[in-house]
């Protein structure tokens, strides 16, 4: 897993610029909510998976020197909210790679994440707009 942070921060209605090291991405919500000028949160979790599946079968094949020509990772949520990823792979493999490959698409660390018991800390941050000193997170009980 990366070690770099990741930064949001406010933009135009729902607009969210964010940072990951030097790159630049824009989150948003479709119309009327928003303006669409990028993907939804969840939408941004669908293509971590998809891109990390990918980058971890083509990786796995590459170290075996199997003849793999492309990978492709369409990922959605269905009716009832799971995550359905469908793994294409395209190359003249034996159908022991096939499910060796399809196997290791399963055990990427973006899916390994989603699918254990996670915690997620959330540490509060106070800046006062009006330049008064704003309670710090012990005084908040925090």
């Amino acid at each position: 897993m990366s070690t770099r942070s990741v930064s949001v921060r406010e933009g135009q209605q729902l607009a969210r610029s964010i940072t990951a090291g030097p790159h630049r991405l824009t989150a948003d919500e479709p119309r009327p909510i928003s303006t669409d000028t990028g993907p939804n949160p969840g939408e941004l979790l669908l293509a971590a998976l998809g891109a990390c599946t990918s980058m971890t079968v083509r990786s796995y094949a590459g170290r075996h020197e199997w003849p793999l020509q492309r990978v492709d990772v369409d990922v959605a949520f269905d009716a009832q909210g799971q995550i359905v990823k469908k793994v294409a792979l395209v190359g003249d493999l034996e159908r022991t790679q096939v499910e060796r490959l399809l196997t290791v698409a399963g055990r990427c660390p973006i899916h390994r994440l989603l699918t254990k018991e996670l915690a997620v800390v959330t540490v509060p941050s106070f800046v006062a707009a009006n330049g008064a000193q704003a309670p710090s997170a012990a005084e908040l009980g925090a």
